[in-house]
């Protein structure tokens, strides 16, 4: 039986690319959750008002891919001490957050952050929110798989 899990790690772009690869992840998609407004576009999230963050949705065989190593890629592909921000994005779209779809996820993911935090990887506290999945709105068409269908790999600077 497939699972999903849902993550915001700044742009959505190169995270979906990254979660795209894994062997066992089935299926990605790019869209907008957390927020207060039914139906966002991109230009409503980018207005900073809307609450939403970008996220990544990922469809996965837990008999393949874990969610503990879902949560071990999200944590190297961002730096989540950063708030409401990544690299040369700001703003609140941009937050570090994995949201919940089981009560077992909240416990991986609060677990994991735990360890990440007692670990002294990073001298800043953690700023990753962890907060219940709420209704995933999928972004426009031209932001899926925006990466590789333009030959890229990743979209650091």
């Amino acid at each position: 039986m497939t699972q999903v899990a849902t993550f915001g790690a700044g742009c959505f772009w190169s995270p979906e690319e990254t979660f795209r690869r894994l062997k066992g992840v089935l299926n990605t998609a790019v869209g907008y959750m957390g927020g207060h407004l039914d139906n966002p576009t991109y230009s409503d999230v980018c207005t900073d008002q809307t609450g939403h963050a970008e996220v990544v949705q990922v469809t996965f065989d837990p008999d393949v891919i874990s969610y503990d190593d879902l949560l071990n890629v999200f944590w190297g592909i961002h730096d989540p001490t950063q708030i409401n921000r990544q690299g040369p994005d700001v703003g609140t779209q941009y937050r570090s957050v994995i949201f919940f779809h089981t009560p077992e996820q909240e416990q991986a993911a609060r677990a994991s952050m735990q360890k990440l935090a007692n670990s002294g990887r990073y001298p800043r506290r953690l700023a990753t929110e962890i907060v219940p999945a709420s209704t995933f709105w999928r972004a426009e068409e031209y932001h899926q798989r925006y990466l590789s269908k333009r030959g890229m790999e990743s979209c650091h600077f």
